[in-house]
């Protein structure tokens, strides 16, 4: 076992614990899909493939000795918990595919942790119990998600592959670059499944991403090759269309430009049905990746913000246009909706497939850039569904300063809802209700909507 008090070293001459175990007792669940444990000489680890109460040896995957923690895999488990499961999927394991966190667990398990993250991150970040945030404490399975133990919902409408060497597709392991190669992914969509991308060779070709809509038989594949690579000849299990990626280059992938996609085959974006329209999505553009998110979530913002007939209406990061949608046909002929969104492919979208409704407008740009430009200075009602990183203060100052009378945010990182939630409320917003909700299944994500109203005078 090594010292106490670890030699003092600099981070060039720190000798690794890459490989070194440990017998650990496992404690509370941490964002990031890992457990906390604590070495007996009182380094902290954070434990994958572990859950809470369980007795494992634990081997170090990263770390040095003057590390402030050390990440490890539960490589064998003494003592399990009651919740532990075998993984359903043979690539979900120490060292194997790190697309799943949770096969170990069973599925009321892994929502009981999701909710206990949900929890750490409210109380530690904003400074509020589930009471304060109006929640229930509940993580929220989706429709058809409820699954006995050993069984996995195939829910994933979307999935990126690496290609490896060899030409073989598959995942990447946990925190790297190498290619886990799999013949099936246990948690994508039927539509996925069937196309048969991990049954054959994709030589010269970096990744493929595979895309099998909701409510429309559109099948998508993008190929984007390696350096100098050249297309194969695409023959997959179904019809599909076929796009070939390239990555940013230039001041376009200084500033996180979006890829360039050129059309082979077929459509250039596939049609999603949700709340009784039909929407247009551009290759790479942002939709839910769960086929009951949208209207889930939909339903949920709608039910909080209640629209009302000639209100002015914000729809923040809009994406294709979603909420945007729904708001439209609630505040009516006499309302507005003001729509932003910084992907120029997702903008054509929106106005595409919100054409019909003349009471929506959508701007293109950063929204903390763009907002204060539009020259709104009041909105009755407003939506933020930002990118994991969170709205931030800049943003969630202006939105307050517009004194609408709710808001209402969606969120797919706990810690950044938390963060903005402290930020609303030091403008005087605070949580009117919050719904957790498990739209990852196996994965350690969870998505939230937080309503807010302003805070009682006084408060």
């Amino acid at each position: 076992m090594p010292p106490a008090t670890p030699p003092a070293a600099s981070p060039e001459t720190a000798p690794s614990l890459v490989g070194r175990e440990y017998e650990v007792e496992i404690g509370p669940v941490a964002h990031g899909g890992h457990c906390i444990a604590r070495t007996e000489e009182g380094r902290v680890l954070f434990v994958r493939h572990a859950l809470p109460g369980e007795r494992v040896v634990a081997k170090v995957t990263e770390g040095r000795e003057d590390s402030r923690f050390l990440r490890a895999d539960a490589v064998e488990v003494l003592e399990p918990s009651k919740d532990r499961v075998e993984a359903p999927c043979p690539f979900a394991g120490p060292g194997l595919c790190g697309g799943c966190d949770w096969q170990h667990a069973a599925p009321g398990a892994q929502r009981r942790l999701k909710a206990s993250v949900v929890a750490e991150q409210l109380a530690r970040l904003a400074g509020l119990t589930a009471e304060d945030a109006g929640w229930d404490g509940t993580v929220e399975p989706a429709p058809g998600d409820k699954v006995p133990k050993g069984e996995v919902p195939a829910w994933r409408t979307r999935v990126h592959y690496s290609v490896d060497d060899e030409g073989r597709a598959g995942l990447l392991r946990h925190r790297s670059h190498e290619v886990q190669p799999i013949d099936r992914c246990l948690i994508a969509a039927p539509g996925v499944s069937e196309l048969g991308v991990e049954k054959r060779r994709w030589p010269q070709i970096a990744t493929v991403d595979a895309t099998a809509a909701t409510g429309s038989g559109d099948r998508q594949v993008q190929l984007t090759p390696r350096p100098g690579g050249r297309l194969p000849l695409v023959e997959l299990d179904r019809p599909v269309s076929v796009l070939r990626g390239e990555e940013p280059r230039g001041r376009g992938a200084e500033r996180g430009g979006e890829r360039a996609v050129h059309r082979v085959h077929g459509r250039p974006f596939v049609r999603e049905r949700a709340v009784g329209r039909t929407w247009r999505i551009s290759a790479g553009g942002f939709w839910q990746v769960h086929p009951k998110a949208a209207e889930l979530l939909v339903e949920a913002v709608m039910t909080g913000l209640t629209p009302r007939k000639g209100e002015m209406a914000l729809d923040l990061y809009c994406g294709a246009g979603l909420f945007a949608g729904a708001l439209a046909e609630r505040v009516g002929d006499k309302g507005a909706v003001l729509g932003i969104e910084s992907s120029r492919r997702a903008v054509e979208d929106a106005r595409h497939n919100l054409a019909d409704l003349d009471r929506v407008r959508v701007e293109r740009g950063n929204v903390e850039q763009v907002l204060p430009r539009t020259g709104i200075t009041e909105a009755d009602i407003v939506v933020l569904d930002p990118p994991r990183s969170g709205a931030g203060r800049k943003t969630v100052r202006q939105v307050a300063g517009l004194g609408p009378r709710r808001i209402a945010y969606v969120a797919c990182d706990p810690a950044a809802l938390a963060r903005d939630l402290a930020y609303f409320r030091e403008e005087g917003y605070v949580p009117h209700f919050l719904r957790a909700f498990d739209l990852f299944p196996m994965t350690h994500h969870v998505e939230c909507v937080a309503i807010l109203k302003p805070a009682p005078k006084g408060s």
